[in-house]
C-alpha cells in the first residue's frame, strides 16, 4: 500500500489522482495490502506469493498486456525487481505460461537504462531507436506533460531528487520494452 514512511493511506488517494489525470478511473485501481509484501526499497517480495497475486488480478480483470519492470527494475528497487521475478517464473512454469497464453496476456518489460541514459532525456531518442527492442513509446510534448502532471499527484514521494527525474529523465519522455 505504500506504507515505507508510514503514509499508506495518502499515497493511496495520491495514486488514485494520478491514474484519474491519466484517465484510469479508480475502480480499476488494485492496492494490494499484504504483511509479506511490505513497501520498502531494500525488501525482496516471496516470488510465488507475488506471482499468485498478479496471476489472481489478470485472470478477474480479464486483461491481455501488463507492463512491469525488468530485472534492474529502473532504479535498483528490489520491490520492483521483485514484480519482474514474479512475471518470469509464472512465464516460466509451463502450465501457467500456457494459462497466458490461453488467456491472450503479453508481458512488456520496461528496459532500464545506464545513468547516462537515464538523464539524457530526449537525446537518448536516437539510441533507443537505434537499439533493439519489441515496442518503443516517444510522448509527444502534451503527453509528457501529462505524466509530469500525474507524477506532481505522489506528493509524500516528491523528494529533490524526483524533481531532477521529472526534468532529465529519459523515461519521462522515451520507453523501450521487450517481451517477455
Amino acid at each position: 500500500s505504500g506504507n515505507y514512511y508510514n503514509q499508506g493511506e495518502i499515497r493511496k488517494k495520491e495514486l488514485e489522482q494520478s491514474c484519474f489525470l491519466l484517465g484510469i478511473p479508480a475502480s480499476d485501481v488494485t492496492v494490494v495490502d499484504h504483511r509479506d509484501l511490505p513497501d520498502n526499497p531494500a525488501v525482496e517480495w516471496d516470488t510465488q506469493l507475488l506471482a499468485a497475486f498478479v496471476l489472481k488480478h489478470i485472470e478477474a480483470n480479464n486483461i491481455n498486456l501488463v507492463v512491469t519492470f525488468d530485472a534492474g527494475g529502473v532504479s535498483g528497487h528490489a520491490n520492483h525487481i521483485s514484480l519482474y521475478t514474479a512475471l518470469r517464473y509464472k512465464m516460466g512454469t509451463s502450465q501457467i505460461f500456457i494459462l497466458f497464453l490461453c488467456l491472450g496476456c503479453r508481458v512488456l518489460v520496461l528496459e532500464s537504462v545506464n545513468l547516462f541514459r537515464k538523464y539524457i532525456s530526449v537525446l537518448d531518442v536516437p539510441i533507443s531507436c537505434l537499439l533493439p527492442r519489441d515496442a518503443l513509446f516517444i510522448l509527444t510534448e502534451e503527453e509528457t506533460e501529462q505524466a509530469r502532471r500525474a507524477m506532481r499527484c505522489h506528493r509524500s514521494q516528491l523528494l529533490w531528487f524526483r524533481h531532477i527525474y521529472m526534468l532529465f529523465s529519459r523515461y519521462m519522455v522515451i520507453n523501450s520494452l521487450r517481451l517477455l
